[in-house]
């Protein structure tokens, strides 16, 4: 860990916890999306403001943060080995998983709401 850091969220992105700190940049499963896209983080687990701890069970519906697509990249290789013996079977494969690194701005207590605006029906007589 880099130090005390006061402001932190830990969120459920596409079945993985990742913890998101404030103006830091953070790796999560690739997405197909465009450099410069913004991403929404809505599934709040856990958010500590430095004096105040809110805990979901199992979201928070009152936050969500956003994020910024800097860069894609692939992580290192993994090579799987597969071996029977004394049957002179022998299997050799590598796999890389691509990633996508998002940059974090400012945490805070946004409140989201989600109204909707539905014209009220009028009857002419």
């Amino acid at each position: 860990m880099d130090g005390i850091f006061k402001m932190y969220a830990l969120v459920d992105y596409i079945g993985n916890q990742i913890l998101l700190k404030e103006g830091k940049t953070v790796k999560i499963p690739f997405l197909d999306k465009k450099i410069g896209t913004k991403i929404i983080f809505n599934n709040v687990l856990f958010f500590d403001d430095g004096k105040n701890k809110k805990i979901g069970s199992p979201y928070l519906s009152s936050l969500s943060f956003t994020g910024k697509i800097e860069s894609h990249g692939k992580e290192k290789k993994v090579v799987v080995f597969k071996k029977k013996r004394r049957k002179g079977y022998q299997k050799k494969n590598g796999h890389s998983q691509k990633f996508t690194c998002v940059s974090i701005g400012k945490l805070g207590t946004k409140v989201t709401k989600k109204t909707k605006n539905t014209p009220k029906k009028t009857t002419k007589k």
